[in-house]
C-alpha cells in the first residue's frame, strides 16, 4: 500500500523528473570549448589575410636638392611652359609684340572717345568771358608794355582779419599811353610774349 501511494516511486513520474532536472555543468563545458576553438580558427584565418593585404613598406625617397631662388623661378616658368627671352633678338621680338598691343589698345580708346555722345566735346572758339582786372601802373619803361600791380584785400575765413596781398602783371600797351601811377583796366588775352597775357583796355585815372 505504501508503495502505491507515493507518487515519486511511480514509473510515470520518472521521465518528468528527468526532464526537470538541471543540466550538469560538465555537459555545458564541452560546448563552450568547441565555440572557443572555432573562434580561434577564424581569427587565425583573418590575420594572414590582413597581413597579405598590407603592402610592403616603400623605400625612402632621396631628399630633394635645395634650389636657389633663381633656379626656383626658372623651374616655375618651365612648368608653365613660358621661358624668358635670353637673346637680344628674342627680347626685341617681345618688345615689338608689346608695342603692337599698346598701339591697338590706344587706337581702341581713341575710337571710343570720338564716338558721338562720349568724351569731352571740343571747345568752341570765342566762348567764355575773359578776366578783367583793375590795377595801378608801377612801371612803363618797357616799349609797349606796362607793369600793373593788382592789390587784393580779403577777409580771412577763420580769423576774420583783413589780409592784403598784391600781384604784378605785364600788359600790352600799343600806343604807350599809360604812365606810371595811372589806374588802368586790363583784360585777359592770348599770349603776346613770354610774360604778357594781358592787354590795356582803358585808363581810369591819370596820375597827378
Amino acid at each position: 500500500m505504501a508503495d502505491q501511494e507515493n507518487p515519486e516511486t511511480t514509473p510515470d513520474a520518472a521521465p518528468e523528473a528527468a526532464e526537470e532536472a538541471p543540466v550538469a555543468p560538465e555537459a555545458a563545458e564541452p560546448e563552450a570549448a568547441e565555440t572557443e576553438a572555432q573562434a580561434d580558427v577564424a581569427s587565425e584565418e583573418v590575420e594572414p589575410a590582413a597581413a597579405e593585404e598590407q603592402p610592403a613598406a616603400a623605400p625612402a625617397e632621396p631628399a630633394a636638392p635645395q634650389l636657389t631662388p633663381q633656379e626656383r623661378r626658372v623651374a616655375t616658368r618651365a612648368k608653365r611652359g613660358r621661358r624668358r627671352a635670353s637673346t637680344p633678338e628674342e627680347r626685341l621680338e617681345v618688345r615689338k609684340a608689346k608695342a603692337a598691343a599698346r598701339s591697338r589698345r590706344r587706337k581702341q580708346e581713341r575710337a571710343k572717345k570720338t564716338t558721338k555722345g562720349e568724351g569731352t566735346p571740343p571747345a568752341e572758339p570765342g566762348t567764355g568771358t575773359p578776366a578783367v582786372r583793375l590795377g595801378k601802373v608801377v612801371s612803363d619803361k618797357a616799349d609797349k608794355t606796362i607793369t600793373v600791380r593788382i592789390d587784393i584785400a580779403k577777409r580771412h575765413r577763420r580769423y576774420r582779419k583783413i589780409v592784403r596781398s598784391s600781384s604784378t602783371l605785364h600788359a600790352h600797351d600799343e600806343r604807350n599811353d599809360a604812365n606810371e601811377g595811372d589806374t588802368v583796366r586790363i583784360v585777359e588775352c592770348r599770349p603776346l610774349s613770354r610774360t604778357k597775357r594781358w592787354r590795356l583796355v582803358e585808363i581810369l585815372e591819370r596820375a597827378r
